[in-house]
């Protein structure tokens, strides 16, 4: 007996050198063949348009079952009648007619997922858009998937830091926590969640960044800031432009969480960022009216509610026992004229666990990040928050909020009292610390020091000019001259001993050194 290269099948040589083995062998494998009738389903296009295709003759055809066309193109059964199948198409629909054949596959569709997806630019398929060749995954995964039970899901405790003094300070956000971005159209949304994934260019998160029906212009801007800033090769963007097909704007979302999923479900951490759902829920309507589903209220079909609900439940803290891993979500949504209470916005408000509202009118004043603080809310907040930073800003949103109200007041004239002359130069000291240029983040340390010279007085004689120059040199101050109590703020989340009262001077040192004296000098310096 010898073994067969090509079968790898011990080979008889005395039955080989018969003349009539061949003919013995090819007799065995016919009456191993099962004869009979087979049966196949092939439906039919009736009609196309739009990347929609109405299919009939796929009775047993399942929602969400990927269909394959004749010519190669693929699409997914979303509407289920008696007489024709709603198909969605994921491919260019210029080449299929009317009368082409379909075929079921009874798979639903799949994208890929695994580490060598990190650094790379694709589309919901998983697809290479950044000229890099393809990629090799670990297999394709369902973009459909269960989101996890509760008694499978943890505390949320961990933070996430954005670098964002004003959202760290006062909505802080949780490992496995769902925070909606809200506002109007071009006032900073992106700049915020992009800022996040920037700021966790020194962390374990992974970031997935989705960008749904947006202009190339505003992704591209997008990749460049995290190529640039952040740490792109833990990154991964996934992109269904403006102009891809309605099939690959809805399936994008879930597409990104499938992806991010892989790494929670590792025991590792995820954030993925959805850009945004407006236009997804806008996607999902369009795709209903041309599949003739029942319109509801303001024209959207009665499952918008589900759709968004069932994915961004995805995201949550695992238990140890599935190994502690989490996906944080960052929706994004956009208001018209600051109109909180239309459907789509209610809807998100209510699915996730607080949000970050957006003001227009403090964007065109130049705060920035436009923040709107009364109406924002995290509710996870400071069971999140570090202890040093939680403790420093104790009562600055108080503080915050009493001096608004007040600022409104003294508008209208009139000469306050010294107390509230001494609230209203604290007030605006705030103000000052929560505005910050984008793409710039701070590490936990020097939002913690921001505060504590804010809080404590020591900002209340410098000019408001004065507190872009101490932002700038606080970081190298406090690394060269606290640099144990740094370590034990970025290690620990709390500032305690010696290491505070080092850390105190150290941030005294720094701004007394900006102080009206070495301003004078400096102005007088200029040319």
């Amino acid at each position: 007996m010898t073994t067969n290269p090509d079968s790898r099948e011990p080979e008889d040589r005395s039955s080989n050198s018969r003349p009539d083995a061949w003919l013995e062998h090819a007799h065995a494998k016919l009456q191993a063949a099962k004869l009979g009738p087979r049966t196949e389903q092939i439906g039919r296009v009736e009609d196309v348009g739009d990347g929609i295709a109405l299919v009939s003759g796929l009775p047993d055809a399942q929602l969400d079952e990927l269909l394959r066309f004749d010519k190669g193109q693929f699409g997914f059964a979303q509407v289920l009648e008696s007489d024709h199948v709603g198909c969605v198409l994921l491919d260019d629909a210029d080449t299929i007619e009317a009368g082409d054949i379909v075929r079921g596959t009874g798979d639903v569709v799949r994208v890929p997922a695994g580490p060598n997806l990190l650094g790379r630019v694709v589309d919901p398929l998983g697809r290479s858009l950044d000229g890099k060749g393809p990629i090799a995954t670990d297999g394709p995964e369902p973009i459909e998937r269960q989101a996890p039970e509760i008694i499978d899901r943890d505390l949320v405790t961990e933070p996430v830091q954005t670098g964002l003094v004003v959202v760290d300070t006062l909505f802080a956000l949780g490992r496995g926590q769902r925070e909606l971005i809200i506002g109007d159209r071009a006032i900073g949304k992106t700049t915020i969640a992009i800022d996040t994934i920037i700021n966790q260019k020194d962390s374990d998160i992974v970031c997935v960044y989705v960008a749904v029906g947006q202009k190339t212009s505003s992704v591209r801007r997008a990749i460049e800031a995290i190529q640039t800033k952040g740490a792109p090769d833990r990154c991964i963007v996934v992109v269904a432009g403006s102009a891809s097909s309605p099939g690959l704007q809805w399936i994008a979302p879930f597409a990104g969480f499938t992806m991010a999923e892989y790494f929670r479900d590792r025991g590792q951490h995820a954030l993925i960022v959805i850009d945004d759902l407006t236009k997804h829920a806008a996607t999902h309507r369009e795709i209903a009216l041309l599949t003739r589903q029942s319109p509801g209220r303001e024209a959207y079909p009665g499952d918008v509610f589900y759709v968004h609900a069932r994915m961004l439940e995805r995201a949550a803290k695992l238990s140890k026992e599935k190994g502690g891993g989490s996906l944080t979500a960052l929706p994004i949504a956009e208001t018209d004229a600051g109109n909180l209470s239309a459907y789509i916005p209610t809807n998100l408000i209510s699915i996730t666990d607080g949000q970050i509202v957006l003001d227009s009118r403090l964007f065109y004043e130049g705060q920035k990040p436009a923040v709107d603080v009364g109406v924002s809310v995290s509710r996870v907040g400071g069971k999140t928050q570090a202890r040093a930073l939680r403790e420093a800003a104790e009562s600055l949103r108080l503080d915050y909020a009493q001096f608004l109200e007040l600022e409104m007041f003294t508008r209208f004239g009139g000469m306050p009292d010294t107390r509230v002359r001494h609230q209203l130069t604290r007030g605006a000291r705030i103000r000052a610390i929560l505005a910050q240029p984008q793409h710039a983040p701070l590490q936990l340390a020097d939002q913690v020091a921001l505060v504590l010279a804010v809080q404590s007085g020591l900002l209340d004689t410098l000019p408001l000019r004065a507190i872009l120059d101490v932002r700038r040199d606080l970081h190298e101050a406090l690394d060269r001259a606290a640099p144990d109590a740094v370590r034990q703020i970025h290690e620990t989340g709390t500032l305690e001993g010696e290491h505070k009262q080092t850390f105190l001077a150290a941030l005294e040192h720094c701004v007394r050194t900006i102080g009206p004296d070495t301003l004078t000098a400096k102005k007088a310096a200029e040319p």
